[in-house]
C-alpha cells in the first residue's frame, strides 16, 4: 500500500509535507500537543494490545488446544478504535492519501485556492457526519455482543469520537492553509455547487442513473483534482448524491463505514504495516540484501538482480509497498550510484520491482479483496507467488540488457566464507516469509492471526540475534502503523457507503450486464478488466478501486466461469502496474521520493521495465494454471 504523497514510509513522502510546504501546520501549539497525546498514546498501546490478543488466540488454540472464544470479539471492537484514533492522526499529520499531480503543475495563487478548497470540502464532510454519526450510534445501544456481553455502541462510539476529533482538525488545517479570505471564497465556490447541484435536481432525477456520472465521476474526480484526501472526496460524493437526489438518511453513510472498516480480515492492516516497519528497524531487511549483495553483487547487473530478489522477499513479510521500498533501497543505491547506475535508472527499477510484487503475499491488496468479494485469503495467498515470480523474470532480462555496459571491473567477488557468514545473519530473516505462509496453509493462524506470529518472531530475533533492539524507535513505529492503517481503512469505509449507494442506484445491474456482453467473451472480460483496473490502479490506487468495484465485477467473472483467483491476481497486477505508472501512478511518486530522485528524471527511463511487467501480466491470464496450480 502507497500514501500518495504523504510521508508514510518512514518520512518519505515525496515534495508533500517538506520544508515550506504550506500544507503543514507551522508547529503544533498547545492544542495540536493534547490532541497528539489523547490520539496516539491510546493508538500505540491499541497496536499492541491487538497484537498480544490475537497472538494469544493463537497459543491458546493451537498449543493448549482451548480455544479462546471472545479474542476475536475484543480484537473486533478495539479494531474500529484504532482505525478511528489512525485516521485522526493521519488528518493531523496530513498523511491522508491523495493525488498531488495536478497541484504541482499549478501556479502558487492556484495552489493555494486548491489547498483552501480540499480544506474546507475535509471540513463540510466531518461537520455532515457529526449528527448521524452519534445518532447511529444511540442506535446500536441495543446491540449485545455475544461473547462479552458488551452494548455495541461502545464500539461504534469510535466513529462518533474520531469524526468528533476531526472535526477542530479540519477547522485549523483550513485556517493555516487558506486564511479567512480564501476559506471564504472556497465556501462560497462549495456553496454555489451545492446550489447549482439544488436546482438541478428536477433534470438530475429525470436522467435516471446517468446522474451517478455526475456525482462519482466529475464530483469525485474534481475533488481528487484538486487535491482532496481520497476518503473525503468519496465521503463528500456520497453525501451529495444521497441528499439531493434521494430519500435515504445520512445515517446509512455511517453504517456503511462501519460495515467498511469492522471487517476483522482487514485487522491484518494495521499489524502486516506494523511488522513491516519492524523488520527495517530490527536489521532484519538489511541483513537479508546483504546477504543477496554477497552472492550477487559482482555479477553485471548484479545489483538490480539484488534489488528484484529483496522485493520479493520483503513483500512477503510486510505486506506494504512503501515499506518495502524504504527497506530496499537505501541500502542498495548508494553501492549502485557509485557502479555508475544514473538516478532515474534506479528508480524506474524500483517503482517497477513494486509493481512487480504486489501479488507476493501477504499484499494489502490481496487482503482486501479477500475480504470484500469472499475469495479465500489463503488461496490467494498461495496463488500470488508464481505471477509475481513471472514479473520478476520479465524484470530481470530487462534489467540484464540495460545493464550489459556496467564496468564491473573494480568489483570485486565476495569469498564463499563472507557470502556464507551473511547467509547465517540473514537466515532468521529469510524463515520469516515461509513461516508466515506455513502458518496458514496448516492452520496454525488466520490470514489475520499469522501477523502477529511475524510481530512477535521479528521482535524475538530483534532482541536476540540483530541486537541492540531499538527501544527508542518503537513509539514512532507505533504512531506511523495507525496513521497509515487509519488512512487506508477510512479510504475502505467511504468506499464502501459509495459502493453501497451505487449498488442501490441499480448502477451495478448495469454494469453485469455490459461486462457480460463485452465481445469476445472471457477473453474480451478479461482484457477490458485489464484496462480497467490499470486505468483506477492509476488514478485512485489499487484498495479504493478494488473495494468499489470487486463487489461487482467478481460475479460477473464468476459467471463467465472465471476463476475466481485467477481474476483477483490479474486485477492486481493490472493496479500494480497503473499503480507505479507515470504521470498519474501515485506509487511512482513515493519510488522518486524514496529514492530522492526527481520524478522528470525517471519519467523516460521506466517504460521498458513498465512493458516487461505488462507482457508478465498477459501471460498470467492468458495461463490460468499460474495462479491457480497450488
Amino acid at each position: 500500500m502507497i500514501a500518495l504523497d504523504e510521508d508514510a514510509a518512514g518520512g518519505t513522502g515525496g515534495d508533500a509535507g517538506g520544508e515550506g510546504d504550506p500544507r503543514r501546520p507551522r508547529g503544533p501549539g498547545r492544542a495540536g500537543r493534547v490532541l497528539a497525546l489523547i490520539t496516539e498514546v491510546p493508538a500505540a498501546i491499541l497496536v499492541l494490545v491487538e497484537v498480544g490478543v490475537l497472538f494469544t488466540g493463537v497459543v491458546a488454540r493451537y498449543v493448549f488446544d482451548r480455544p479462546l472464544i471472545w479474542t476475536d470479539e475484543l480484537a473486533g471492537i478495539l479494531f474500529l478504535w484504532l482505525a478511528m484514533l489512525g485516521a485522526v492522526i493521519a488528518l493531523r499529520r496530513d498523511e491522508h492519501m491523495r493525488l498531488t499531480f495536478v497541484l504541482r503543475r499549478a501556479g502558487s495563487m492556484t495552489r493555494a485556492f486548491c489547498e483552501a478548497l480540499s480544506a474546507m470540502v475535509v471540513a463540510l464532510f466531518v461537520l455532515a457526519l457529526l449528527e448521524p454519526a452519534w445518532s447511529y450510534v444511540a442506535g446500536q445501544w441495543d446491540i449485545i455482543t455475544p461473547a462479552l456481553a458488551l452494548h455495541d455502541a461502545y464500539r461504534v462510539a469510535a466513529l462518533g469520537l474520531g469524526i468528533l476529533l476531526m472535526l477542530p482538525i479540519a477547522a485549523v488545517h483550513l485556517a493555516r492553509r487558506a486564511g479567512w479570505r480564501l476559506a471564504a471564497v472556497a465556501l462560497l465556490v462549495l456553496a454555489a455547487l451545492a446550489g447549482l447541484l439544488w436546482l438541478a435536481q428536477p433534470g438530475l432525477l429525470a436522467i435516471g442513473n446517468l446522474n451517478l456520472v455526475v456525482y462519482f465521476v466529475v464530483l469525485v474526480g474534481l475533488a481528487v483534482a484538486v487535491g482532496v484526501p481520497i476518503a473525503f472526496a468519496f465521503g463528500i460524493a456520497t453525501l451529495a448524491y444521497l441528499s439531493n437526489v434521494t430519500s435515504v438518511p445520512l445515517t446509512i453513510v455511517v453504517s456503511r463505514m462501519d460495515e467498511g472498516m469492522s471487517g476483522l480480515l482487514l485487522l491484518a492492516v494495521p499489524l502486516f504495516v506494523f511488522l513491516g516497519l519492524l523488520i527495517e528497524m530490527t536489521g532484519v531487511a538489511r541483513a537479508m540484501v546483504n546477504f543477496l549483495a554477497s552472492l550477487l553483487g559482482h555479477v553485471r547487473g548484479g545489483l538490480s538482480y539484488v534489488l528484484l530478489g529483496a522485493m520479493f522477499l520483503i513483500s512477503g513479510i510486510s505486506g506494504s509497498k512503501a515499506a518495502d521500498m524504504a527497506a530496499v533501497a537505501p541500502v542498495l543505491f548508494p553501492e549502485m550510484t557509485r557502479r555508475g547506475a544514473a538516478p532515474g535508472e534506479l528508480v524506474s527499477l524500483l517503482a517497477s520491482s513494486g509493481a512487480m510484487s504486489e501479488t507476493i503475499p501477504p499484499s494489502l491488496v490481496l487482503i482486501t479483496i479477500g475480504s470484500v468479494t469472499g475469495v479465500s485469503i489463503a488461496a490467494l495467498f498461495d496463488g500470488g507467488l508464481l505471477p509475481a515470480a513471472v514479473a520478476a523474470l520479465a524484470l530481470v532480462v530487462v534489467a540484464y540488457l540495460r545493464s550489459r555496459g556496467d564496468d564491473v571491473s573494480g568489483v570485486v567477488k565476495a569469498p564463499l566464507r563472507e557470502v556464507a557468514r551473511t547467509f547465517l545473519v540473514a537466515l532468521p530473516g529469510l524463515v520469516l516469509p515461509f513461516l508466515i505462509r506455513a502458518a496458514v496453509v496448516e492452520g496454525v493462524a488466520t490470514a489475520t492471526e499469522v501477523s502477529t506470529v511475524g510481530v512477535v518472531y521479528t521482535a524475538l530475533i530483534g532482541l536476540f540475534v540483530y541486537r541492540p533492539f531499538a527501544w527508542r524507535r518503537l513509539y514512532p513505529i507505533l504512531i506511523e502503523t495507525a496513521s497509515l492503517s487509519g488512512a487506508i481503512l477510512l479510504i475502505i469505509g467511504t468506499a464502501t457507503a459509495m459502493a453501497w449507494a451505487l449498488t442501490q442506484s441499480g448502477f451495478s445491474h448495469d454494469l453485469v450486464t455490459l461486462m457480460a456482453a463485452t465481445p469476445g467473451g472471457k477473453a474480451g472480460f478479461l482484457a477490458v478488466s485489464i484496462l480497467v483496473f490499470t486505468v483506477l490502479g492509476s488514478v485512485l490506487e489499487g484498495i479504493p478501486a478494488i473495494v468499489l468495484l470487486g463487489p461487482l465485477l467478481f460475479p460477473v467473472a464468476r459467471a463467465l466461469g472465471v476463476n475466481e483467483v485467477h481474476y483477483a491476481i490479474i486485477a492486481v497486477l493490472a493496479m500494480g502496474i497503473g499503480l507505479f505508472a507515470p504521470p498519474f501512478g501515485v506509487g511512482y511518486y513515493a519510488a522518486c521520493a524514496i529514492g530522492r530522485t526527481s520524478p522528470d528524471a525517471a519519467m523516460g527511463r521506466i517504460w521498458p521495465y513498465l512493458a516487461a511487467v505488462a507482457a508478465a501480466l498477459v501471460i498470467v491470464a492468458a495461463v490460468p494454471q499460474l495462479s491457480t496450480g497450488f
